[in-house]
């Protein structure tokens, strides 16, 4: 066991939570929600733990959220009663798993499709069960969801329809907005896009339809949508850890999340070799950053076990020597791991499993 020992012992490479600042962004995300009107869903997409689940909700989330059914049959199975999956579930043997885990809990899930909600109105019959639907609406995301205004509340004049099946409201995902630092032009550009939610959820209602839930947002957006009219809920992740392309938004949380990696070569001044490469932290929005020298070293490329990095050569960096990495991304970083290492003041405090990991089927 690790526990008790100083961060700097711990066999690299090694994923590292900083548990005063994750319990800081916990708090901050707290203290937003209790001055508005809309209810967090922490989306466990990015930490995969249900420990953690457990804290947000603690702390006043309204449930989480999951991507996907394996993440939600492992939080179920850690005792969570209310999840919302924010995808698509469509081949019968992934129904039959979700109406199982519905027997536990309340499990949400979202619908863009008239003939899979029927596969799951059937699956949901036979075993009893009412499951919660939400309609996707594709608000430019070019994702999942239906076209906004008519052909949404066509499939949801339908959906109604069907028994086993409970329309409970709309998701709308506007989008981070990771290349709008300023607020003001987020802010206009998400606002634009939750327009056409907000013109779908009154198309529903003048139907005499009630749409109970309407869950939108993200950590990038959680200050913006939270205050956008009819939006009850905001999917935020990453608010959790943070990493080193939402800081770039100037938002209130801090970087809890480092990757522990030890030099293991310096075969120039101006060069160092570090144990971590891809299969230990992910680079789709960029490469790490050298914690607390940002300036000294910058991170250029990443093989699969190696890390390249420039550094300076006044800098005494000695093999042997470890540093810390804040990924681009923390949520298919964390994918990457089997355990955290919970660290105070230095010291490991805690080792918690990554129980979702890799279960994205």
């Amino acid at each position: 066991m690790s526990i008790g020992i100083n961060k700097w012992e711990v066999e690299t490479p090694a994923l590292l939570i900083d548990l005063d600042l994750m319990e800081y962004n916990i708090k901050k995300m707290k203290q937003y929600f209790s001055t508005v009107n809309s209810k967090l869903r922490a989306h466990a997409k990015t930490h995969k733990s249900p420990i953690i689940a457990h804290k947000q909700i603690e702390a006043g989330s309204h449930g989480i959220c999951c991507q996907k059914l394996g993440e939600a049959e492992v939080m179920v199975n850690a005792g969570i009663k209310d999840i919302f999956i924010t995808n698509e579930v469509v081949s019968k043997e992934k129904i039959e798993r979700l109406i199982m885990i519905n027997r536990h809990a309340n499990v949400k899930i979202a619908i863009d499709n008239l003939e899979i909600a029927k596969i799951i109105s059937k699956a949901a019959i036979k075993r009893n069960v009412q499951q919660d639907v939400l309609v996707e609406v594709d608000v430019r995301n070019k994702r999942c969801g239906v076209a906004p205004g008519k052909p949404t509340l066509d499939l949801v004049k339908e959906v109604i329809k069907l028994k086993g099946l409970r329309f409970r409201g709309l998701m709308g995902y506007e989008g981070p907005f990771f290349g709008l630092i300023n607020f003001e032009e987020r802010k206009r550009a998400a606002y634009q896009l939750l327009a056409l939610l907000k013109e779908t959820i009154e198309l529903v209602e003048s139907e005499g339809i009630e749409v109970e839930i309407v869950s939108a947002g993200s950590t990038g957006t959680y200050n913006i949508t939270a205050e956008y009219p009819r939006v009850t809920e905001i999917e935020a992740g990453s608010y959790v850890f943070m990493d080193s392309t939402y800081r770039k938004l100037g938002l209130e949380f801090k970087c809890a999340l480092t990757v522990l990696t030890t030099i293991i070569s310096r075969p120039t001044p101006t060069r160092i070799i570090v144990d971590v490469g891809l299969k230990g932290i992910t680079t789709e929005f960029g490469m790490p950053i050298v914690k607390d020298k940002e300036k000294e070293a910058v991170v250029y490329h990443l093989s699969e076990e190696h890390g390249l990095i420039e550094v300076d050569p006044k800098v005494n960096f000695k093999v042997g020597d470890k540093i810390e990495l804040i990924p681009s991304h923390c949520c298919t970083t964390v994918n990457l791991h089997e355990r955290y290492y919970g660290v105070r003041d230095d010291v490991v405090e805690v080792i918690w499993p990554i129980l979702a990991r890799g279960k994205f089927q």
